[in-house]
């Protein structure tokens, strides 16, 4: 019983976890999107989106070593298709907010 739990603990740390990530790298995401590209058909916010997909995958092995309990060995390609995701709504959402406002960074 005890050991259920325990695990139950790990994986929901690890959800929030990499949810929180990914959700705080889309809306990085498009904040530099929007300072750096000239509008939505620059594809330049395209390739910001990329690189933050990109770059939480090295970040969580940093979280893991430092002693968080992420399992990022076990990943799949759920989790992989999930972080990707998550990070593109966050920024779609985002940046499209601050197009439509016209907001200058």
């Amino acid at each position: 019983m005890a050991t259920d739990t325990a695990e139950r603990r790990v994986a929901h740390v690890r959800g929030v976890t990499v949810t929180a990530l990914a959700c705080l790298a889309g809306v990085a995401a498009a904040l530099v999107s929007a300072s750096v590209a000239s509008g939505a058909d620059d594809p330049l916010g395209v390739y910001v989106l990329a690189g933050a997909v990109i770059v939480q995958f090295p970040l969580l092995r940093v979280l893991e070593m430092a002693g968080m309990d992420l399992d990022v060995d076990e990943f799949g390609v759920k989790d992989y298709l999930y972080v990707a995701f998550m990070t593109f709504a966050l920024w779609f959402v985002c940046w499209a907010i601050l197009l439509q406002t016209g907001t200058s960074l």
